[in-house]
C-alpha cells in the first residue's frame, strides 16, 4: 500500500506539471536519463527498478518534468506496478498518455485517428520514429491490462490487439528482436489467458503459437516454452483430439528445463487424467495425481489437483472417495469452472444419495452459475468477433506485403537482367580480345597456385586438427578428474529431504519399478529395502523436520515403530503400492494399515498430506 501510494502521489505530480511542446522526441535520447535508466532496467529487474522509480519520484528531476517526459513516466509506472502485482491506480493519467502518443504517432504520419487500425488500413510509415511506436504500443498494453483488472474483457482483448497491429505494422519480421519480440510474446501470452479462460481453445492455439515464435527469439524465462507447449496440448484435449495432445505433451517434457516447478506438476496431472481417459489405468492416475498433490507449494495448487482427483473418483463411481475432493474444491477453490464442475459432480452424488438437502444446496449454485453462463457466451461472442476482425486484418495485410514482396522481386529480377546482360556484353569483348595461348598459360598458371593453395590449406587444417583433438583429450581429462574431485562433496549435503541419498535411491526405485497394487509383492523383492536403508530413513526424515519420528511418536502414541517407518516412506508421497513393494507386505495389508492410520490422525486427507503437514509443523 505504501508503494501504491507513493506511486500515486508521483502520478499527480507529473499530471499537474507544467506542459512543454514536443514535436519529434527521442525516446531514451531525449527524455531524462532517470527514466531511461528506470525502462532500461526494469526489463531485467522490475522490482529493483521500482525501487528507483520511487527514488525519482521525490526528486527536484520529477517536478520538472515536461509533456512527453509526464506521460512516458505514467506508462513506466503503469507496468511497473503491473510487473509488481499491484493494481493501477494512474488509470486516469495512463489513458491521457495512450491519447497523446497516439496523437504524436498518427500526426507524423497524416492519419487523423487510430480507429484506421481496426479499419485495416496502414497508417505506418517508413517516417515514423520508431521508439515512439513502441512507447505507443506498450501503453495501448497497459490500457488493456486495465481493462482487464476492471473485469471488462471485451475491450482489454481490443487493445491487446491493437498492440499488435501497432508492432506489426511498423516494424517486420526481421525488426521484431530483443524488447520487442519479448513484448510481443508478452502481449500474446495476455491473449492466451483471457481465451483459456473463457474457453476458445482454437483462439488460444493460435496465439499460443504465434508466442512460441517470439518466444524462440527472445525467451521470456526458463520454462516458458515447456509452459506454452503444454497450454496447446491443453487446448487440443478440450478438443478431443488425442494425437495433438500426445505430441504437445511430449514437446513439453521435452523443453523443462527444471521439474521442480508448477508448470512439472501440471503437466504430469495434465497427463495423468490424459491417460485414464485413454489408456484406463485409474490406479497409476490416481497415484501420479496424488504425488503431485503432496509436492504442491500452496493450498490453492492442491486444491487444483483435488479437482482433478475428484473427477477420476466421480467417474470411477467412487463416490465416497469423490466426494472428499470434491467437497474441498467447491468450499475452498478460487476457480470458477473448477466450482462450477465440483458442484455438478456433487449435486449428481447428492441425489443418488437421497440428500435433498445437499442436492438443493448444490442445485442452487448451478442454477446462478447458469445466469452467469449466459453472460459468458455474450462475451465469448464479443472476444470471438474481435479476434476474427485481427485475423481478416492480418490476412489483409499479409496480402499486401506478399504484392509489395512480389513488386520488389520483379523490380530485382529486371535489375539483375539488366546487368547480366552488360556483363555478358563486356566478357565476350574481354574474350575475343584474348589470345587462345594467352588464355591456356593463364589457366595454368591458375590451376597451379589453387593446387598449391589447397595442399597448404590442407597441411594446415591437419596440423590444427591434430592440436584440437589434443586439447579436446587434455580437457577431457580435466573434467574427469575435477568431476572425481567434487562429487563426494555434492552427495555429502543435502540441501532437502527429498535430496537425501536414501531418499533418491527410494524414488528411484519407485520410478524403476512402476509397482502395480493388483501384483505379489514377492515379485518385487530386488527393489526391497533393508534395515539399514530403512534407518537411513527415519534418520533423514528426524534430520530434515524436527525429529519428525520422535514428534510422531509423542502426538500419536497409538502408532507402533512399524507404522513410524510407513509414515516415512508416505512423506515422500509414496503410494500403498509402493510402499507394500518397499516392505514387501501384501497391498491389502499395506492398505488397512494406511486406514488405520488414517483414524489415528482422524484425517481423511491422503496420508502423504497430512505427514507433509505435521512434518513442517514446528515442535510443540
Amino acid at each position: 500500500m505504501h508503494i501504491v501510494s507513493f506511486l500515486f502521489g508521483l502520478a499527480m505530480l507529473v499530471a499537474c506539471s507544467k506542459p512543454t511542446k514536443v514535436e519529434v522526441p527521442e525516446l531514451v535520447e531525449g527524455p531524462t536519463k532517470e527514466l531511461a535508466t528506470i525502462d532500461s532496467l526494469m526489463w531485467q529487474r522490475p522490482d529493483s527498478a521500482l525501487a528507483v522509480m520511487m527514488e525519482f519520484a521525490g526528486s527536484e528531476a520529477a517536478d520538472s518534468l515536461g509533456e512527453f517526459e509526464g506521460h512516458y513516466c505514467q506508462v513506466l509506472i503503469a507496468e511497473l506496478l503491473f510487473k509488481n502485482d499491484y493494481v493501477q491506480s494512474n488509470r486516469k493519467d495512463l489513458l491521457k498518455a495512450v491519447a497523446y502518443f497516439d496523437s504524436l504517432n498518427f500526426t507524423l504520419n497524416d492519419t487523423p485517428t487510430p480507429k484506421s487500425l481496426i479499419a485495416g488500413a496502414d497508417p505506418l510509415s517508413p517516417t515514423r520514429n520508431d521508439n515512439i511506436v513502441f512507447l505507443s504500443a506498450r501503453a495501448h498494453y497497459m490500457n488493456g491490462v486495465g481493462f482487464y483488472e476492471q473485469g471488462d474483457l471485451a475491450n482489454a482483448c481490443t487493445e491487446y490487439l491493437n498492440t499488435l497491429r501497432i508492432m506489426e505494422s511498423h516494424f517486420s519480421e526481421k525488426e521484431l528482436v530483443d524488447k520487442k519480440a519479448r513484448f510481443m510474446a508478452l502481449t500474446y501470452g495476455r491473449l492466451i489467458d483471457m481465451f483459456k479462460g473463457q474457453l476458445m481453445p482454437e483462439s488460444a492455439i493460435y496465439c499460443a503459437k504465434q508466442y512460441l515464435l517470439y518466444n524462440q527469439i527472445a525467451p521470456t524465462s526458463l520454462n516458458a516454452k515447456a509452459n506454452i507447449l503444454y497450454q496447446i496440448g491443453l487446448q487440443y484435449h478440450i478438443l478431443q483430439k488425442p494425437d495433438s495432445v500426445v505430441f504437445y505433451y511430449d514437446a513439453a517434457f521435452n523443453a523443462l528445463h527444471d521439474r521442480n516447478t508448477m508448470v512439472y506438476r501440471d503437466l504430469m496431472a495434465s497427463q495423468s487424467l490424459f491417460d485414464y481417459y485413454h489408456l484406463h489405468d485409474t490406479i497409476k492416475a490416481l497415484d501420479n495425481l496424488k504425488s503431485m498433490a503432496a509436492l504442491s507449494e500452496s493450498n490453492i495448487e492442491r486444491i487444483n489437483r483435488y479437482s482433478t482427483i475428484g473427477d477420476i473418483y466421480h467417474n470411477a463411481r467412487q463416490f465416497d472417495s469423490a466426494k472428499v475432493y470434491l467437497k474441498a474444491v467447491f468450499d475452498f477453490s478460487n476457480d470458477d469452472i473448477g466450482k462450477k464442475l465440483a458442484a455438478k459432480a456433487l449435486h449428481d452424488i447428492a441425489i443418488g444419495e437421497g440428500d435433498t438437502l445437499k442436492a438443493n444446496q448444490y442445485a442452487q449454485f448451478i442454477i446462478e452459475d447458469v445466469a452467469a453462463a449466459a453472460e459468458s457466451q455474450k462475451r465469448v461472442s464479443q472476444l470471438n468477433d474481435l479476434f476474427q476482425q485481427h485475423l481478416q486484418w492480418k490476412q489483409g495485410r499479409t496480402e499486401a506485403e506478399r504484392q509489395q514482396a512480389a513488386r520488389l522481386r520483379r523490380n530485382r529480377m529486371i535489375v539483375v537482367v539488366c546487368a547480366l546482360v552488360v556483363v555478358a556484353v563486356l566478357l565476350a569483348w574481354l574474350f575475343y580480345r584474348r589470345k587462345m595461348r594467352q588464355q591456356r598459360d593463364a589457366a595454368s598458371q591458375q590451376m597451379e597456385a589453387e593446387r598449391e593453395a589447397h595442399r597448404l590449406e590442407k597441411a594446415s587444417m591437419s596440423g590444427r586438427l591434430k592440436r584440437s583433438n589434443q586439447e579436446l583429450r587434455e580437457l577431457k581429462e580435466q573434467m574427469r578428474q575435477q568431476a572425481g574431485n567434487v562429487a563426494p562433496k555434492q552427495e555429502a549435503q543435502a540441501v532437502s529431504f527429498n535430496e537425501e541419498p536414501i531418499c533418491r535411491l527410494i524414488m528411484e526405485r519407485v520410478n524403476e519399478g512402476q509397482f502395480k497394487a493388483q501384483m505379489d509383492c514377492k515379485l518385487y523383492q530386488d527393489y526391497a529395502l533393508g534395515k539399514e536403508q530403512v534407518m537411513a530413513l527415519r534418520e533423514a526424515a528426524d534430520r530434515h523436520f524436527g525429529q519428525f519420528t520422535v514428534r510422531l511418536a509423542k502426538a500419536y502414541p497409538e502408532l507402533t515403530k512399524g507404522d513410524l517407518d510407513y509414515c516415512c516412506l508416505y512423506l515422500l508421497g509414496l503410494s500403498d503400492a509402493d510402499v507394500a513393494a518397499m516392505m514387501q507386505k501384501a497391498y491389502p495389508t499395506v492398505s488397512h494399515r494406511a486406514r488405520k492410520m488414517k483414524a489415528i490422525f482422524k484425517n481423511e486427507a491422503p496420508l502423504p498430506t497430512t505427514l507433509l503437514d505435521f512434518a513442517k509443523e514446528t515442535n510443540g
